[in-house]
């Protein structure tokens, strides 16, 4: 019972105090004087009465009513009724100043004052009852009494209404008299728990909207500020009680001020949560408030501040519950469309709505609440329940980790209050709990419906408002209100009387009597043990997906953990990397933790050393997973173990596994062991009490017949006991006390060695843990496991001898005891430990620590005795033959570098970082190694590079993924496109990779060449060749003696004199490198193979050794080229333009060129001796080319001299005063130029003849016989060699390719559109090719010299001069080095990089590569087109050895088909590269001379120009792409010494240019690249290119746009399974180690024949190899099995190729198959369009030259068959595939009728098809004759067409079905028979 008003008082305006300038309220009278004993008067009541501050007013106001709610210091709520109306006041009662003040507030102007003014006052009732209406009706009627003078007294009236007592709550029913005639009805609801809204809550959803209430709902609950803004004072107290209504059964726990006098405003800048209402009046002042959410009830508004983030509530929750609140506020809205909405679809009446919305909400919690009793933990129960929630279990079983909302709701103040509550077993329930406890199910399966929902809704709905009204009929109310004309009667003037106190005070001490004599009222509370509702576990969330064959997953993990324990460690080790990919998962970590368990004997597991690796690895990987609450429990579940299981270290130290996983957050978290603690406490609290009850229990039981029945949970316990508790004697009771608090102090001590076990870590002298993270908020510091052997070395690695040990390690001793004593003041005072036990707590714990401290001590020092951990076993390289190691394994790991393929970024598996060792040998630096990763674990990785490319290394320091600590390393960085970064293993001492970079050093850079591999080659690596003098090496051949002894004595003759070599130390070495730019010796060029030093000049003795050089190749090919003969009298044809000189055959002329050269025959070898001055390095202008057809001449040398270029080019025709040596060498250059231009055939005299052979032009202008022939000049594309702008008009010139697009090849055949087309008459070329222009000159140069633009600057053009120069801009050699540096940084990245700027194909462009690979390429075609029109071009750049050796050699490989085969392009290499001086030796910084001169791939862009070329042209080239990479990394992998040293000279100083061929030394040892690949090529068809079939004298013109240019994938790919694989004796030795591994039995099962191709692992063209190697392949291996010799490939190759020839031209048409195979079938097709496939299969490649055929539309040649013909071959419509045709009738499906059909028989296709007529192309049905099995004479069936012989008919019957056919006749019916038979028979 309660009464129903606590105090009754009157407020009135105070006339005596004024406050700066504003009216105060005191109060009158209040009753009773004295405070209740159990409810406080609360003070500050005046402030509430007017909230807006007192004030008098001229005019009387209505009376207003409102309730403002109050809360005491013990949070009890006051309910304050201010009942407030006006009373009238006369001037003359006003002192002077108030009546100034009412002028003040109202502004009026002093003139008029009004006669009368009113104050207000207040009749207030104060109650801790919420009934809004009684209040209003009993005020009410007091004033009515006052106002209409009823005869009744007042102070009956309130003497009655202060003694009035009614019940809290039961649902009882309650009539009132206030003693005037009244009578009031109050109805109290059936349970106090459940909040009363009456309507407010629906009122709150009209004035907000739905959105904006769940905003204030979510806020509120995750404890933001709120404030509500109206006008009016009531509707703010409703909005705030709805608002708390719908938090039920949270309870709202911080400020709550329905009405905020404006006095207080000063309150909203608190810093805690708040629920307030102000009036809108004061509005303006809560515009600053920054982290306020205004609700605006009037606006309909609410406003969220930007730094104010609301958690939402979690999806699918928010949806589902605005979908239902819009169903109870709207119901409308679903029916809106319909097209006959339902009649009636009126919300419900307001009170209901009210319930109804109520419902929702009550829906919702039950729906995030479920299951929340499982997570509580009881940790007392007497004296009285605690209870403690274990937030991370709930969190975990909803799978609500993440969601903020949830996350902040049970961290909130609110959830800790619905905890202690609601977490007593034993106590009364309500509407909430049964809703959780029995309700889930349903819910669960109705959440997806709103109908079902809602009908819940209803039903709850209605409990609630039964709940507040539980009598519906109450209509018994009789208040009188005051009448009408006393209201408005201003002439009542009585003021309200003062009270009688005593009167009163006699009514209340009655009444108080009264109840003292009356017997107690006894409600009994009917108390119960609450229900727990379905497990959790079973309600398991639709996200929390069960992860892929978990089952199986599981298996594993428990198979893996037997064999540990069974020590089969083998076997453990094989499902290592499973298991750990399984424990990502949380039903195998769980597992792991019981499997675990069963190993465990009396709290103890001891194991061996690999055992305990195992099972720490284990833990490790199960633990780093764990978030730092341990949401899933899995760390709980370790942690008894991680204190179980253990291994002897020695006498009696034992090592527990706890000091191998103290690197986990979770363990520094304060929340993870409370929740530890108490569910352990509740544990033998359970224990305790099951005990008591044991014997009953079992009892019971048995009568049951369950035997194990359910276990009783510990809160079902609790219940129990404490519903025995108060039958229990005292002595009873204490003693349950006594053992509770006891089994908690236990548990106390117990954790704190538990703490001290995971925080102490096992070197005490250094804690990283501890350190790095102030314990408590650690981020994790890593995620690996250190076991013993790597925490000792790390012990060791810092340094023990600061003298700072102790105080580090008190340090770490102090940080734990602080972080224990924490925990165990926490829990000891939540869970009630007497204070004396809690003392004796603190004074262990340091104790416990110290001793702790101890024996990890100890187990440290042993735990470093341990052997290491068992590192993978060390994989050896094979190695080549002659190879030798320098240095034996190294042990490191090899870090990865910026490529993202191998990291398992991309997909695929991460192959690095992976650890093995690093080998150094003669040749190579190899790593190899397994990957880190477990997973991948049984790949080997191997990266290799020659030592000779390494390019740059540079020390690194790495921290590796895992260990902590950081490890020396080194970046090396190969010129094959390869990176290392490798970081040595702790074991490798510093000292030792110092001599490893030593040696790698000494490798690299060898004092002479001859110190390269390729020469110590089979010697032993240790020993590096010192050479000291050259002369006296014997290994020489009697030719190079000779030479170099005449070469001597003409050097003295000449004007140089020769130095001699000796090699530098390190210190002189820069200053060497200036004397090498002098001395010429250093310009080392190589000798030409063409050196056919033949001369009679040569002495007899000589002779022999001379004959050699005839054999070399360049004569041949100058002989090939008919540039000059030899015969054996030496005798020449006169006639010859050209003849071979001998000049140079001691390279005394120019020491870089070879012996042998071709010059003019009009020039004496005198003259070429003076010429070869003025240009660089003597290298004079020589014949290199020439063209079959127009017999122009390419000649090369180097840019001239400058005082050359003075004389030669200025005033060649000036009269010089004093004729100087100058003069005269430039009149012999001129007489030298002028007989080149005289040996061209075009040249001739000025008769009208044109000897132009063969070169009649169909776009020649029409030649005057007086006039020179005007050919178009290459105008354009010279302006953009040169880089000028004019346009010119254009003209095509003659047919070639012009970047894969075919021209017409026979000029006959011309088709002008083409070349308009193709010439594009404004624009230059879009392919980069020229568009050509008229003749600007009159006439043609005869002789073009293409020079460098920075020497020619000032040269002007002689008008009559045959010969024009072309400048162009070369690029330097420092800019290809620098662009090659840029490019490998591109291609191989050393670290990944997320910097847009330095993206791969940023880094590519900023290198310049293409942009260099287009400059070179357009030169050549400009120099291609000049030679092809006739005139002779003399490329004379640089120093005539780097890019005119490029160009030189592009433009024959593009005017010369030759060039293109296998033969050819050795010979070009050879003559151009090799003979004709290219530095190979210093361009490759080979030796320690020109280390300092960097690495310059010169000859790298050529093959790379080659291989863009071969992309446009795939056809036209014998060799595959596979063979240019070949080149590329053997160019600069120093294993033959083919391009090693400069120059021939050189060359044969070292006597390896004519080594005798049965001289070799170890015959398996190829010393020149040539040689090998011919080997090679005769073994496997790897460098052979099937799409070879050339057209005669083709001349190729390729795209040299940037965009027309592709990255060469050399620079990209790598083969991690085997390393490069350039080198091919490797390979086979590794497929054979495979084969003999692959023979022992596998019982695996069943193999697939899948095999999974990784990206950068595995090589691609031997998983997948082209198609025609693979058939050669099959055929040997299957000749090898028939036991036949098997032929060579090439043999094979050639063979059906020529029966393909023959076939293709005996059929008229081509069949199919033959034009698939041979791509020479389809010569007449433009070939290059869609055929791209470099070294894969050519099947594919020719359909799609067909399939794009289709759509090409460019006009066919004139003289050959379309395209299109070609194509057809593949539609059936067409005749030819069709070998026989005609109508049949052929008989339906069962019941089906027959029916004709035109049938077509085709045997290409091998099928018999058949179309509805014969127009039809749409094919109805086909028979594939591959499934036929016979054609016989059939017999009619029913439904066959009449009058048909019976002969006609004959069946097929297939291995399907039987068809039945019905020719028109027999004879018909047999040809088909025969033709279907003749078809089968071929097959």
């Amino acid at each position: 019972m309660a009464r129903l008003a606590d105090y009754f008082l009157v407020v009135g305006y105070d006339l005596d105090k004024r406050v700066e300038g504003e009216g105060q309220g005191r109060i009158l009278q209040r009753f009773p004087e004295k405070d209740w004993e159990d409810s406080p008067f609360p003070q500050g009541i005046e402030l509430f009465c007017q909230p807006s501050g007192w004030q008098l007013v001229p005019e009387r106001q209505p009376a207003s009513f409102f309730v403002a709610v109050l809360t005491d210091i013990n949070s009890d709520r006051h309910y304050c009724a201010c009942f407030t109306f006006w009373e009238g006041l006369d001037n003359s009662q006003l002192p002077k100043a108030e009546t100034s003040e009412v002028d003040e507030v109202y502004e009026e102007p002093a003139v008029v004052q009004p006669a009368q003014v009113f104050a207000p006052k207040s009749l207030v009732l104060v109650s801790r009852l919420d009934y809004t209406e009684v209040f209003r009706n009993c005020l009410g009627l007091i004033y009515t009494v006052h106002v209409d003078g009823l005869s009744v007294p007042l102070e009956t009236v309130i003497g009655n209404l202060l003694t009035c007592v009614i019940p809290i709550a039961g649902g009882s029913q309650r009539t009132i008299t206030l003693g005037a005639g009244d009578r009031q009805v109050i109805q109290t609801p059936i349970d106090d728990s459940l909040p009363v809204s009456g309507s407010s809550v629906a009122q709150l959803f009209r004035q907000l909207g739905i959105v904006n209430v769940l905003y204030l709902f979510c806020a509120a609950l995750t404890e933001h500020k709120i404030l509500f803004l109206s006008s009016s004072y009531q509707r703010l107290t409703d909005a705030c009680r709805g608002l708390l209504a719908i938090m039920f059964p949270l309870k709202y726990s911080f400020t709550y001020v329905p009405i905020l006098p404006g006095k207080l405003l000063e309150v909203l800048s608190t810093p805690t949560p708040f629920i307030i209402g102000v009036n809108s009046f004061f509005r303006s002042e809560t515009q600053e408030l920054l982290d306020v959410i205004i609700a605006d009830l009037d606006g309909g508004t609410v406003t969220i501040p930007e730094c104010v983030h609301i958690s939402l509530l979690p999806e699918p929750l928010l949806q589902q519950t605005q979908t239902a609140l819009s169903m109870v506020l709207d119901p409308e809205l679903e029916v809106a469309d319909h097209a006959f909405p339902p009649t009636s679809t009126q919300p419900s009446a307001l009170k209901i709505q009210d319930k109804e919305i109520r419902a929702v909400f009550l829906w919702l919690f039950a729906r995030l609440f479920q299951g929340y009793r499982w997570c509580l933990h009881i940790i007392r129960i007497h004296p009285d329940p605690v209870i403690r929630f274990h937030k991370a279990a709930f969190l975990c079983q909803r799978a609500l980790t993440e969601d903020d909302f949830l996350m902040k709701v049970l961290d909130g103040m609110a959830f800790a209050g619905f905890v202690s509550e609601r977490g007593p077993p034993y106590r009364a329930t309500d509407l909430f709990d049964d809703l959780v406890a029995n309700h889930v199910e349903r819910i669960r399966q109705e959440e997806a419906c709103p109908h079902k929902v809602m009908n819940h809704v209803k039903e709850l709905a209605e409990k609630l408002f039964k709940n507040e009204n539980p009598y519906p009929s109450v209509a018994m109310h009789k208040v009188q209100r005051p009448s009408e004309n006393s209201q408005n009667t201003a002439q009542n003037q009585t003021p309200f009387p003062g009270l009688d106190d005593v009167a009163v005070q006699l009514f209340i001490d009655h009444a108080a009597a009264k109840l003292k004599t009356a017997p107690p009222v006894v409600k009994a509370e009917v108390k119960g043990m609450v229900p727990s509702g379905p497990p959790l576990g079973d309600i398991v969330d639709r996200n929390g997906n069960v992860m892929a064959n978990s089952a199986r997953r599981l298996e594993v993990v428990r198979n893996c953990i037997t064999y540990i324990f069974e020590n089969k460690m083998l076997e453990a080790k094989k499902l290592m990397p499973a298991v750990l990919r399984a424990l990502k998962g949380r039903a195998a970590r769980v597992c792991l933790t019981q499997e675990l368990n069963q190993h465990v004997l009396q709290n103890r597991a001891v194991l061996d050393d690999q055992q305990f690796d195992y099972i720490v690895r284990m833990m490790n990987c199960t633990l780093q997973d764990c978030s730092h609450i341990d949401e899933h429990g899995i760390a709980a579940a370790l942690l008894p173990l991680v204190t179980a299981f253990c291994r002897k270290l020695g006498a009696g130290i034992t090592q527990f596994a706890y000091s191998c996983v103290q690197e986990h957050m979770v363990w520094t978290t304060m929340q993870f062991w409370e929740a530890m603690f108490y569910s352990d406490v509740q544990n033998h609290i359970r224990a305790l009490y099951l005990e008591t009850e044991g014997e009953q229990q079992n009892h019971s039981e048995q009568q049951d017949g369950s035997g194990s029945g359910r276990q009783i949970s510990a809160l079902e316990l609790a219940s129990e006991q404490n519903r025995l508790w108060p039958t229990l004697s005292k002595e009873m009771q204490a003693e349950r006390v006594q053992k509770e608090e006891s089994t908690v102090f236990s548990q106390a001590i117990h954790y704190a060695n538990r703490m001290s076990y995971l925080l102490l870590p096992l070197d005490t002298s250094k804690n990283r843990l501890l350190r790095s993270s102030g314990l408590g908020d650690v981020e994790s510091v890593s995620n690996s496991y250190v076991t013993n052997s790597i925490a000792g070395s790390m012990a060791e690695s810092y340094d023990t001898e600061s003298g700072f040990e102790d105080a580090e390690s008190s340090d770490v001793a102090n940080s734990v005891v602080r972080f224990i004593n924490r925990f165990v003041d926490k829990v000891c005072n939540e869970s009630g430990v007497t204070n004396e036990h809690l003392k004796a707590l603190h004074t262990m714990i340091p104790d416990i620590v110290q001793m702790h401290i101890e024996t990890l001590d100890a187990v440290h020092r042993e735990s470093k005795r341990l052997p290491p951990i068992q590192k993978p076993k060390l994989l050896r390289p094979t190695l080549l033959p002659g190879e030798e190691l320098v240095m034996d394994a190294m042990r490191v790991h090899l870090i990865p570098d910026g490529r993202e393929e191998a990291t398992g970024l991309m997909g695929g598996p991460p192959l690095l970082p992976a650890e093995g060792a690093i080998f150094l040998t003669t040749y190579r630096l190899i790593f190899k190694g397994t990957p880190t990763d477990p997973l991948v674990g049984e790949q080997v990785v191997t990266r290799s590079f020659p030592i000779a490319s390494l390019t740059k290394e540079k020390r690194i320091s790495v921290t590796l993924p895992m260990d902590q600590y950081v490890q020396e390393g080194l970046q090396l960085r190969s010129s094959t496109f390869q990176l290392m970064k490798i970081a040595f293993d702790e074991e490798v001492a510093s000292d030792l990779a110092e001599v490893f970079r030593k040696h790698m050093h000494k490798l690299r850079y060898p004092q002479h060449v001859q110190g390269t591999f390729a020469f110590t080659v089979g010697q032993c690596g240790k020993l590096v060749v010192e050479h000291k003098t050259k002369d006296k090496n014997q290994s020489l051949k009697t030719l190079s003696k000779n030479l170099v002894k005449s070469a001597k004595r003409t050097i003295g003759r000449q004007y140089v004199t020769r130095k001699k070599y000796s090699p530098p130390t390190w210190e002189n070495r820069s200053s060497f490198q200036s004397e090498l730019d002098e001395d010429e010796i250093s310009v080392s060029e190589e000798v030409d193979q063409s050196s056919l030093t033949l001369s009679s000049t040569i002495r007899s003795s000589d002779r022999q050794t001379m004959s050699n050089v005839v054999e070399r190749a360049c004569c041949r090919d100058y002989q090939r080229l008919g540039l000059g003969t030899l015969s054996n009298s030496l005798t020449r044809s006169k006639n010859e333009p050209f003849r071979i000189s001998t000049v140079n055959r001691m390279y005394t002329v120019c020491r870089s060129y070879p012996g042998l050269l071709i010059v003019p025959q009009s020039i004496p070898d005198t003259t070429i001796q003076r010429i070869c001055r003025c240009y660089r390095q003597n290298r004079f202008p020589v014949v290199c080319w020439r063209n079959s057809r127009t017999k122009a001449v390419l000649l090369r040398s180097a840019g001239l001299h400058a005082k050359g270029v003075v004389g030669f080019f200025k005033s060649p025709n000036a009269p010089a005063a004093v004729p100087s040596q100058a003069d005269s060498t430039s009149l012999e250059q001129e007489k030298y130029l002028q007989a080149i231009i005289s040996s061209m055939p075009s040249y001739s005299e000025n008769s009208g003849r044109n000897t132009l052979s063969g070169f009649t032009s169909t776009h020649m202008s029409t030649s005057d016989s007086s006039d020179k022939l005007r050919q178009p000049k290459i105008g354009a594309l010279m302006k953009q060699v040169m880089g000028t702008k004019e346009d010119v008009p254009g003209t095509f010139s003659r047919g070639g390719k012009w970047g894969s697009i075919r021209g017409s090849g026979r000029l006959s055949a011309y088709n002008p559109d083409v070349g308009t087309r193709l010439a594009g008459k404004e624009s230059p070329q879009p392919n980069g090719g020229p568009s050509e222009a008229l003749f600007l000159r009159q006439q043609k140069a005869y002789l073009y010299i293409i020079g460098d633009k920075a020497q020619l600057k000032g040269g002007k053009q002689d008008s009559f001069q045959q010969w024009e120069v072309v400048p162009i801009e070369v690029c330097d050699v420092r800019q290809v080095k620098n662009s090659f540096k840029k490019l490998m940084k591109a291609c191989v990245p050393s670290s990944p990089t997320t910097d847009p700027n330095m993206s791969f194909q940023r880094c590519l462009e900023e290198s310049e590569w293409m942009a260099l690979l287009h400059r070179v390429l357009q030169v050549s075609v400009l120099v291609v087109e000049l030679l092809d029109t006739g005139s002779s071009v003399m490329v004379s750049l640089e120093d005539g050895w780097d890019v005119t050796t490029q160009v030189v050699s592009l433009v024959q490989l593009l005017s010369d088909p030759y060039y293109r085969t296998f033969d050819g392009f050795r010979l070009l290499v050879e003559k151009e590269w090799l003979s004709f001086g290219h530095r190979f030796s210093h361009r490759g910084a080979q030796t320690l001379g020109s280390q300092s001169s960097g690495f310059t791939p010169v000859f790298l862009q050529f093959l790379d120009c080659v291989h863009q070329i071969h992309l446009q042209f795939p056809m036209e080239f014998e060799f595959s792409q596979y063979y240019l990479k070949f080149l590329a990394y053997h160019y600069v992998s120093n294993r033959f010494r083919t391009f090693l040293l400069d120059s021939d000279y050189e060359r044969i100083e070292l006597g390896v240019l004519y080594e005798e061929k049965g001289e070799r030394r170890s015959p398996q040892v190829c010393k020149s690249v040539w040689d090998y690949i011919d080997r090679l090529n005769k073994k496997t068809p790897m460098f052979y290119n099937y799409m070879f079939s050339p057209e005669d004298e083709e001349v190729l013109r390729p795209y040299t746009f940037i965009s027309n240019l592709k990255v060469w994938d050399f620079y990209m790919e790598e083969t991690l399974s085997e390393g490069p694989s350039y080198d091919w004796e490797l390979r086979g030795r590794q497929e054979r180690v495979a084969e003999e591994t692959a023979e022992k039995p596998d019982t695996s099962g069943p193999k697939s024949q899948r095999r999974i191709v990784w990206p950068c692992y595995d090589s691609l063209s031997k998983a997948v190899p082209d198609a025609i190697t693979k058939l050669l392949q099959d055929l040997q291996s299957l000749e090898a099995e028939l036991g036949q010799t098997s032929e060579k490939w090439k043999d094979t190759w050639d063979k059906i190729k020529t029966t393909q020839r023959t076939e293709a031209k005996l059929e008229s048409k081509p069949s199919f198959s033959s034009s698939l195979l041979m791509s020479s079938n389809l010569s007449h097709q433009r070939r290059s369009q869609g055929v791209y496939l470099q070294e894969s299969g050519v099947g594919s490649s020719i359909n799609l030259a067909l399939d794009c055929e289709a759509s090409a539309t460019s006009t066919p040649v004139a003289g050959r068959p379309s395209t299109s013909t070609l194509y057809s071959q593949f539609q059936s419509t067409e005749s030819e595939n069709r070998s026989f045709e005609g109508i049949l009738f052929k008989k339906g499906a069962l019941l089906k009728p027959w029916k004709p059909r035109w049938f077509v028989l085709d045997k290409t296709k091998h099928q018999l098809r058949y179309y509805e007529s014969r127009q039809d192309k749409e094919c109805k049905g086909v028979i594939e004759l591959a499934d036929v099995e016979s054609v016989i004479p059939g017999t009619p069936a029913m439904g066959a067409p009449k009058n048909i012989e019976e002969k006609a008919f004959f069946d097929l019957k297939t291995t399907k079905r039987v068809y039945n056919f019905c020719a028109q006749d027999s004879l018909n019916a047999q040809l088909w028979m025969d033709s279907v038979q003749s078809c089968l028979s071929d097959a």
